[in-house]
């Protein structure tokens, strides 16, 4: 019983699967599902503050990073995999719609970097989207973690 009790917390803990009318998007990498905070884990995206020079024109870049995640997950079924919390007692995940993980979709689109920092889980991503000039990578920018410093 004891066990299967253990099993039971553990799938709790590991698995949340829930409809995105329990979903609110904070920003490219950050979203309050079922009223728990989460920061996807390995992955850093622009502030909604931030902007990038595309040419001559300012670019909206973190709202840019927020709207192309909002059309991803849609009205989907969205799945986290919980890793732990940070220092901001968010809890941080990996997530997936349709069994494809929203971290891996943002940074291979050049919406959002791998945070080698913390993880090396999506340099490959980051590469390619750097090759291919995609999303910010097409434009000037400042790295997020730079831009919080000002």
């Amino acid at each position: 019983m004891k066990k299967l009790l253990g099993v039971l917390i553990l799938i709790f803990l590991v698995c949340n699967i829930s409809f995105a009318d329990n979903l609110k998007i904070i920003d490219g990498d950050t979203i309050i599902l079922n009223g728990e905070k989460i920061r996807f884990s390995g992955i850093d995206a622009p502030e909604l503050k931030q902007t990038c020079l595309q040419g001559d024109q300012k670019v909206n870049c973190g709202i840019i990073a927020k709207k192309l995640l909002a059309e991803k997950i849609d009205k989907t079924t969205i799945e986290c995999i919980r890793e732990g919390k940070d220092f901001y007692k968010r809890t941080l995940a990996e997530c997936f719609v349709n069994d494809e993980s929203l971290s891996k979709f943002l940074v291979r689109n050049g919406y959002a970097f791998a945070y080698r920092k913390y993880s090396k889980k999506f340099i490959k991503d980051e590469d390619f989207a750097k090759v291919n000039k995609l999303g910010i990578w097409s434009m000037k920018f400042q790295y997020p973690w730079d831009f919080r410093k000002q």
